[in-house]
């Protein structure tokens, strides 16, 4: 029985388009969500290739002669379980590059181009669509989405009290949407609204902030992320609005797919379990193979973004000692070039012991799991991070530094997490390199100890990292805005 509807915004949804972890999670809440009676449509872009995909039962649900400079529809169609409402806006979307970006610089455009995803929502929410769907709840993601918020508040000259309630949702706060204040009128917002109190961010606009300051409530991926925000160091200029809407702060925590992430099912692995630990040594080899490694000690993997924000410029000043006690090290990323040399440089540096492969590659990526003894993720901040919770599923020990999802996650091996039987890898304070370097001796240390390890390995993968807590955390969320 359906207990209410909810439009959720964004623009990347796996299994259509994905650049990072948001896709991860607005592909996952539909069908987290249905079994608790809430039926979620997606709205995101219609990117090219992506109208193909909605098959040949795609209707058009909703129409606009001028969104932002050209006629624009909805198309309502189903992909992969998941109920999808694709924006086609060819002046908007249909171009070479990535959603964001082509030949590594932005679109000039993007503040137009993800108005009208708003817009597109706001409209969607008043109106309704064609076939009678109208939602309870509208779910804004990160910046691209801030102005569905936005325009639902101002809707009417001021609001309208039957609009539907909002909710925004920061996966990462470093990406904030920013636009000069001259396009105020051009993104159809109120110019009474451009203050301190309202849109105005630093002399210009920022979406982000508008969804922030306008949505009925907030939510962030982790509880310790929401804290952090409120904070100089990590609120990024956005810490003061956060705190003052303190009240309608809610941390909820990323799940994971643990259908997709499941060792003693997963197509790409050699299968294992918790209870049942020893395909992780046919991984281990073929791992070793894949990246002409032989490692006699722990066997840390990195897969990630190379970039400072997830600390992988520590690796190198403190791995040294790591490499000394018999570990080693596979790298799965790209990013800065700068960092992707670094990475390069330690695999010469470091022969049969450190291996290199820039790019992604999702099925090296589930061996790399499956074959590690340890997951790095030294990230400065992390808003949840899904690569530890991949390493506790797979039983590669996290070691994570203190900060954000990461914080939440993971329980450090300290004397007394050891003596409890709680703990399920290595927390370290603060991020920087000495910190992961002593984190990396305790690694080592703990990995000395087979029967500790054993119990450590199958404690983490013991671990719930599915979405039924979170899901029911934001079915509550939405059960209050209804009301």
């Amino acid at each position: 029985m359906s207990v209410g509807r909810v439009l959720s915004v964004a623009s990347e949804c796996v299994p259509l388009i994905k650049t990072g972890g948001l896709a991860d999670v607005v592909g996952a809440l539909p069908g987290a969500l249905a079994p608790l009676g809430w039926e979620m449509r997606v709205l995101l872009p219609a990117y090219p290739g992506l109208l193909a995909r909605l098959g040949e039962g795609a209707a058009e649900v909703w129409s606009d002669g001028d969104l932002f400079g050209g006629p624009a529809r909805v198309m309502a169609g189903e992909v992969a379980g998941i109920a999808v409402l694709m924006l086609d806006a060819p002046h908007l979307y249909d171009r070479p590059g990535g959603p964001y970006s082509a030949g590594g610089l932005d679109h000039p455009d993007n503040a137009e181009r993800f108005a009208a995803l708003g817009w597109a929502a706001a409209r969607i929410a008043l109106e309704g669509l064609a076939d009678g769907w109208r939602p309870d709840v509208v779910h804004a993601h990160d910046w691209q989405a801030g102005l569905a918020p936005a325009y639902l508040r101002y809707a009417g000259g001021g609001g309208w009290a039957g609009a539907p309630r909002s909710v925004m949702t920061i996966h990462n706060i470093a990406f904030q949407g920013w636009a000069e204040a001259a396009k105020l009128g051009a993104l159809r917002l109120p110019y009474e609204q451009f203050h301190s109190d309202g849109l105005e961010y630093y002399g210009g606009l920022s979406t982000l902030k508008a969804g922030l300051v306008t949505a009925d409530a907030i939510t962030t991926v982790s509880p310790t992320y929401a804290e952090e925000l409120m904070r100089p160091a990590f609120g990024m200029g956005l810490q003061g609005v956060i705190a003052a809407r303190a009240g309608q702060m809610h941390g909820i925590l990323n799940g994971i797919d643990d259908q997709v992430w499941d060792p003693a099912n997963d197509p790409a692995i050699a299968p294992f379990s918790a209870g049942d630990p020893a395909g992780k040594i046919p991984n281990r080899l073929r791992l070793m193979e894949e990246f002409a490694l032989h490692v006699p000690g722990p066997l840390a993997i990195v897969v990630s973004r190379l970039t400072d924000q997830k600390g992988i410029d520590l690796i190198p000043d403190a791995l040294e000692d790591f490499i000394g006690a018999g570990g080693g090290l596979a790298v799965l990323g790209s990013g800065d070039p700068a960092l992707e040399g670094a990475m390069r440089a330690l695999e010469t540096r470091y022969p049969g012991r450190v291996g290199v492969r820039i790019g992604y590659d999702e099925g090296l990526s589930h061996l790399m799991f499956a074959g590690a003894d340890a997951v790095l993720v030294p990230s400065r901040f992390e808003p949840c991070g899904l690569t530890q919770m991949y390493g506790l599923r797979y039983g590669a020990l996290p070691v994570v530094a203190a900060t954000g999802g990461l914080a939440d996650t993971v329980v450090n091996a300290s004397p007394a997490a050891l003596w409890q039987g709680a703990a399920t890898g290595v927390v370290f304070h603060p991020a920087d390199a000495l910190g992961l370097q002593q984190a990396l001796r305790r690694l080592t240390v703990l990995h000395a100890d087979p029967e500790g390890w054993k119990a450590m390995v199958r404690r983490a993968m013991e671990q719930p990292l599915g979405w039924g807590a979170s899901s029911a955390a934001y079915a509550a969320l939405y059960a209050q805005l209804k009301g």
